[in-house]
């Protein structure tokens, strides 16, 4: 029996994993994984002393005790670990992955599924090489789907994750230009978005098919039959409304209803689809399908509607590349209402795109004749003379010009997330 083999045995019977020391529940199983800026194994005598059963360290000077299992590399232990367990269980796995709507559409087949299936979903947004097997390693033996989102920044992560999770079932959401930094071009960001595809097609397993988008498409091999296919004639939805919520009439081949959401945004009308194409699939009745979206409320900052006491804010700073900015600027600019103002936070991972798609957005904003709106974050200051502030820190427009003035407005926040946008949300 190996190490792998022997923690594993601890783990059926202490089935909790903690990675960070300042949160170690009685009984749990640490692993001290190392980052760009910790190392997890300088905490694991504290994460025993904490109450945890066993450590999982990589180095030998974190061995104090029996407690203490030292192996060759505590990540691809943890991720070796997650695989076993997934193949112990009888759980079907659907992977989500794409350029922009991944966690809403995750979100949302979660919240249809779970009408008729014990299911088990990734919290939040840990959808990489830690957070893939951290979520498998949370199923149990009731759950009857597990539904992984998959993240990539670089060519072969979604390819290792699949490894990993082994899913059945795998949906990408659309392909557009987003860490050109670690893809180069689209084409980078297709092949690597498409590595969930080529594992479903090597093992004869479901794809959810996109049919709008070429890109998606072009991933599948001629030929491939095991399709279910949305957006499309069988699958499609026609907007009824969008002021400011996202209302719906949807048609499959066998259904015609409404849907309405608490969504903003006629963009994530293509991750209601995909949704439906998914419980559709599952066998949950149309009644529970359009039950379940409206009683899904987003949060986290994506696609929210917030009504304060001075402002109406349509919250979407969780993450931003140029295709969903693009979107969202559009949306916004079809929404009824006056007095509409923009704060518009920086792009980031572009790479050597950078400048030339921040400069595309500020273009748009210029064409449209936009004249209340913010700029925050260093990229916007090489796109020219602009008629627009620009500050280089959300903070820096909280000093400097007082949000609380804002009143009466309709505004949008969009950015990517490390520009911390929220933090605007208590002055407005």
């Amino acid at each position: 029996m190996n190490e792998t083999e022997k923690i594993y045995n601890i783990f059926r019977k202490h089935p909790v994993v903690s990675i960070d020391s300042r949160n170690v529940p009685s009984g749990s199983v640490f692993f001290g994984i190392k980052g760009p800026r910790f190392n997890g194994n300088d905490f694991a005598a504290e994460a025993i002393n904490k109450g945890a059963v066993c450590a999982v360290v990589d180095e030998t000077a974190g061995v104090k005790n029996d407690k203490f299992f030292r192996v060759d590399n505590t990540l691809e232990t943890l991720q070796s670990l997650a695989r076993i367990h997934r193949q112990k269980l009888q759980v079907k796995i659907l992977a989500i992955t794409g350029t922009n709507g991944k966690t809403t559409t995750k979100e949302l087949c979660n919240a249809i599924l779970n009408r008729k299936y014990n299911v088990l979903a990734t919290k939040g947004n840990l959808n990489n090489h830690i957070g893939v097997p951290l979520t498998l390693l949370l199923l149990r033996q009731e759950n009857e789907i597990g539904i992984i989102e998959m993240g990539a920044n670089h060519p072969g992560e979604i390819a290792a994750l699949c490894k990993i999770a082994m899913p059945d079932y795998g949906l990408i959401t659309n392909i557009g230009k987003a860490h050109l930094e670690g893809f180069v071009n689209i084409e980078g960001v297709r092949k690597a978005k498409g590595e969930l595809f080529e594992y479903l097609m090597q093992y004869q397993k479901t794809i959810y098919l996109n049919e709008k988008d070429p890109l998606v498409s072009s991933i599948i091999s001629q030929g491939y039959e095991n399709c279910v296919p949305y957006n499309g004639k069988t699958c499609y939805g026609e907007l009824i409304s969008n002021d400011p919520f996202l209302k719906a009439r949807i048609k499959t081949t066998k259904y015609d209803f409404v849907l309405k959401t608490n969504l903003t945004g006629k963009y994530n009308l293509e991750n209601v689809i995909a949704a439906v194409a998914v419980g559709t699939d599952f066998g949950v009745s149309p009644d529970m399908i359009a039950e379940a979206a409206e009683d899904y409320i987003p949060d986290n900052y994506r696609s929210q509607f917030i009504e304060t006491a001075r402002n109406r804010i349509i919250m979407d700073a969780y993450n931003a590349n140029p295709s969903s900015m693009k979107q969202a600027i559009e949306n916004f600019l079809e929404l009824k209402g006056e007095n509409k103002l923009l704060i518009i936070g920086q792009m980031l991972e572009l790479g050597n795109e950078s400048t030339a798609e921040h400069k595309k957005i500020t273009d748009y904003l210029q064409e449209r004749q936009l004249k209340q709106v913010f700029l925050i974050g260093s990229a916007f200051r090489v796109c020219g003379n602009l008629p627009y502030v620009i500050y280089d820190t959300t903070d820096e427009f909280i000093n400097n010009y007082d949000p609380s003035k804002i009143s009466s407005n309709l505004i949008l926040i969009k950015g990517s997330r490390a520009n911390r946008l929220e933090k605007l949300l208590p002055f407005l």
